[in-house]
């Protein structure tokens, strides 16, 4: 139970960095003019490198030399979650915001923070059940 307390703390770090990194390159391609779902897209993979290193060597602490094994997986996992999960709840909750008169960014990063929470619950159960899974 311990150890599981401090993977999921460790999880949380890295997720705190990468969510910090999302958004920061989110918001800045969106003011420079780029559509929302774009500049995710964009945004999720900057911070998708970062993701698999942290969380192979620091989260997880896996010691596996099938590299290429977790690589794909990783990808597979992740991209899933950030480009498809994400995309829907993005486009759901702007949807369901529209008719609320509220502006574009504050839409944009409320549906963002959704699209966030879904994505990093996926990854988690993902990541530590398939990807990173100690393989005896």
């Amino acid at each position: 139970a311990i150890k599981n307390k401090t993977v999921k703390t460790r999880f949380i770090a890295v997720g705190g960095i990468n969510t910090l990194l999302d958004f920061g390159i989110l918001f800045t391609l969106k003011s420079l003019g780029l559509p929302a779902i774009s500049a995710n897209i964009i945004s999720t993979s900057a911070a998708f490198c970062f993701s698999f290193l942290a969380n192979k060597k620091y989260t997880f602490k896996t010691d596996s030399t099938n590299i290429k094994r977790e690589i794909v997986l990783f990808v597979i996992i992740t991209l899933f979650g950030l480009w498809v999960l994400q995309t829907i709840v993005i486009n759901v909750v702007s949807y369901l915001l529209s008719e609320l008169n509220i502006p574009n960014t504050t839409t944009l990063l409320i549906a963002k923070l959704c699209a966030t929470i879904v994505s990093l619950t996926w990854n988690y159960i993902m990541y530590s059940r398939v990807v990173f899974k100690k393989i005896d």
